[in-house]
């Protein structure tokens, strides 16, 4: 892929230089060697039930807020990412009023009932603000299993020193009201009493009751350089 968006998470998240002219010799390199080699890099992708997830996926509020922005674009209105903290900020506001609805099971764990929203990935990091990486899971990668970051609170100093763990430069987020794995196999999250909002990839899916995530390993060949090792997490 040659990155042409504002964000390029994708590319970034693969090591593909955000410059154009820079990623387009970067691949023709990659697709050199792998004349000579044979192989390429393979990565996991997210089984969403109905679709295909390359990057993330969720129901809660980030979904609410992909539908605030899809809605913004419909307008005319061109996204940036003051845009997206325009809208994130009163639907996150919103969202921390209402009773949590979700149900978050994980293999060989209890169900969590009263989750106000789950963010499930495939790598890290999966956005961005501005030029500053969001990170939720930091021992997810492309060859893992999934990223589930999900909370039971959204009070608000507590959502602001979780926010300000996910956006440190040493990134290991924890906190009481936080249920994080970031290898999980599978998940399944059901909302009880409404359907909830869901997304994948940024895209505006629907209103869902119930949603099951899958990591599926070595799926997709893509021309990226090889995946690097994370240190240990304190």
């Amino acid at each position: 892929m040659v990155p042409g968006g504002s964000a390029n998470v994708l590319a970034r998240s693969l090591g593909i230089s955000r410059d154009p002219v820079a990623a387009t010799n970067q691949l023709i390199q990659l697709i050199d060697d792998y004349h000579r080699h044979q192989t390429w890099r393979r990565i996991g992708l997210i089984d969403c039930g109905e679709h295909w997830a390359v990057i993330n996926a969720g129901m809660g509020v980030d979904a609410e807020v992909v539908a605030g922005v899809e809605a913004q674009r419909r307008k005319g209105v061109k996204v940036t990412p003051l845009r997206y903290w325009r809208v994130a900020v009163p639907v996150a506001v919103a969202f921390s009023r209402r009773e949590p609805t979700l149900t978050l099971e994980l293999p060989g764990r209890d169900p969590v009932p009263g989750v106000h929203f789950a963010w499930v990935s495939n790598t890290s990091p999966w956005t961005y603000s501005n030029n500053r990486p969001m990170v939720t899971n930091p021992g997810c990668t492309f060859e893992s299993g999934l990223g589930v970051f999900a909370v039971t609170s959204m009070k608000l100093v507590p959502t602001l020193k979780l926010l300000s763990q996910i956006l440190s430069k040493r990134p290991n987020p924890r906190a009481k009201q936080l249920i994080r794995d970031d290898d999980a196999p599978c998940l399944r999250l059901t909302s009880t009493g409404r359907p909830a909002a869901s997304q994948f990839d940024g895209e505006y899916l629907g209103m869902r009751e119930t949603m099951t995530f899958r990591a599926v390993p070595d799926l997709l060949p893509v021309a990226a350089p090889p995946a690097k090792t994370h240190p240990d997490l304190d």
